[in-house]
């Protein structure tokens, strides 16, 4: 360290003589001896402030040290912020290798089923000796490829494979004709567009003179696209008007012992659809369909669509008279309302029977001898919602009716009681209004009384309808006699309001 004071600089002296004002230098010395004295001044007052205590300022220290840190931090966080990011992007380009892969396999194999179906359609239109045996193995490829693929659908349609399939349904040979029957059956599932293709290419009247065969199998699959396409609304009138509900009706009733179980499912289903369009119900109407419905009511497998096809046949004026025409049609339809097993057989035939009792009193009255009112009444307790409306309105309709039987059967009596004004004074005027007003509080409550009676006739009749009914379901002996309790029980109910 250097020292304070040097022995070989000579220091600087300055005398003042007597009144003069000038200086004068005693030692000289050269410019960077100045300097070099200044410097080891100012690094003698450092180690004097070191050597005294006397610290620089802490705070501009570690305000330095901590700029110094943050920006050590953010160059490190940049460096590793590249690295993140490049490790991010090879792990993406990782990732989406086996994605870009399993892209081009899907790109690749739908080239290859477009050149298939493009393949199949080319076999189905071709022509020569040997044609007839492609065109069947590519009828029977289109049916394959169409059983469980909507897009292959869309496709075949869109290539043209209908045309040639509906033309095939023209060979003489029944192998040739089950295989296009099958292939436009299987086009036209979940394909609105294929269905009302298959239909305008004439397919409807092609498939009707095949029934004229007597191959078994052609006959069911021509019942299949008749499912199928009356599926459709627009093709239901076209279906109806063609002749093929005759061949449906024919086909469910299985008068030649040929139809299979399925086929006959399937008829009874296409039945239900035409029935839809109130158009049709008429050609319906031609058949004995609704007899032959009302006597296999009773089959629990069939008895919801049957009820299904009852409903939309009672939405016309011919079809209401065709069901109460039938042999014992309301006392069926009654026993329908007690199967409790069955809400939806319960909802349907109490919508028939309301609409029924709502457009005719002739069948109002059948209801009633067959027993109904007992069977509403217990509906509208133990039934589901829907039926106990339907029920509920029904017993209504049959209120009302029978208030008005009762007043034109005294309309007459009425007008035979009441007796002309009397003309003169004020006396005879005021006897003879007393009298008149006797007389129709009589003819009132006699009107009441019949009424009354009339209700009681009626509810003790529905009870004891509902008795034989339990008897007989019981398996008790036709000569069973029911206790002194349960007819004071019905003497009594009857007797009290009841809701009609």
């Amino acid at each position: 360290m250097a020292r304070c004071h040097r022995s070989d600089v000579g220091s600087v002296v300055l005398d003042r003589h007597g009144g003069g004002g000038s200086f004068r230098s005693w030692s000289a010395f050269s410019g960077s001896a100045f300097r070099r004295m200044i410097l080891d001044s100012m690094r003698c007052g450092v180690s004097r402030h070191r050597r005294e205590g006397i610290n620089i300022d802490s705070d501009v220290v570690e305000s330095v040290e901590q700029k110094r840190e943050i920006s050590e931090s953010k160059k490190k966080k940049k460096r590793n912020g590249g690295s993140e990011k490049l490790s991010e992007l090879l792990s993406h380009s990782e990732a989406s290798e086996p994605a870009l892969e399993e892209t081009e396999l899907e790109t690749k194999r739908k080239v290859e089923a477009f050149e298939e179906f493009q393949g199949v359609v080319k076999r189905l239109q071709c022509s020569g000796e040997e044609s007839e045996s492609k065109r069947r193995d590519a009828a029977l490829a289109v049916r394959k490829l169409a059983k469980e693929d909507s897009e292959a659908r869309e496709t075949l349609a869109m290539l043209g494979a209908i045309p040639p399939l509906v033309g095939m349904l023209d060979e003489d040979d029944p192998d040739l004709q089950i295989a296009s029957l099958y292939a436009l059956l299987n086009l036209g599932i979940g394909n609105d567009m294929n269905k009302a293709a298959i239909v305008k290419a004439g397919a409807v009247h092609k498939m009707l003179k095949l029934i004229q065969s007597t191959n078994a199998s052609v006959s069911e699959a021509v019942v299949a696209n008749f499912l199928g396409l009356s599926a459709l609304d627009a093709n239901k009138p076209i279906i109806g008007s063609s002749g093929a509900v005759s061949f449906l009706v024919k086909i469910l009733q299985n008068v030649d012992k040929s139809s299979s179980c399925q086929a006959k499912q399937d008829a009874l289903r296409a039945i239900y659809n035409l029935s839809i369009s109130s158009s049709n119900i008429s050609n319906l109407l031609e058949t004995d369909l609704v007899p032959f419905l009302m006597s296999t009511l009773g089959d629990m497998g069939v008895s919801d669509r049957i009820l299904a096809i009852l409903s939309n046949v009672v939405s016309t004026a011919e079809g209401r008279k065709a069901v109460s025409s039938s042999a014992d049609a309301f006392n069926i339809l009654v026993d329908v309302l007690n199967w409790t097993d069955s809400p939806s057989c319960q909802e349907k035939v109490s919508y028939i029977l309301m609409v029924m009792a709502h457009k005719a009193y002739g069948d109002r009255q059948a209801m009633i001898e067959a027993g109904i009112v007992s069977s509403l009444l217990e509906l509208t307790l133990l039934g589901s919602t829907l039926a106990q409306k339907r029920a509920s309105r029904i017993l209504e309709c049959l209120r009302v009716d029978k208030g008005k039987q009762v007043s034109e059967n005294y309309s007459v009596s009425l007008g035979t009681a009441v007796s002309a004004p009397i003309c003169g004074g004020s006396s005879s005027s005021s006897v003879g209004g007393a009298s008149r007003n006797l007389k129709l509080d009589e003819v009132d409550e006699e009107m009441m009384s019949e009424e009354r009676k009339a209700v009681k006739q009626l509810v003790q009749q529905s009870l004891q309808n509902n008795m034989r009914r339990i008897v007989k379901r019981a398996n008790l002996p036709q000569d069973f006699v029911p206790s002194e309790h349960f007819k004071s029980l019905t003497t009594t109910s009857t007797s009290k309001s009841l809701p009609f």
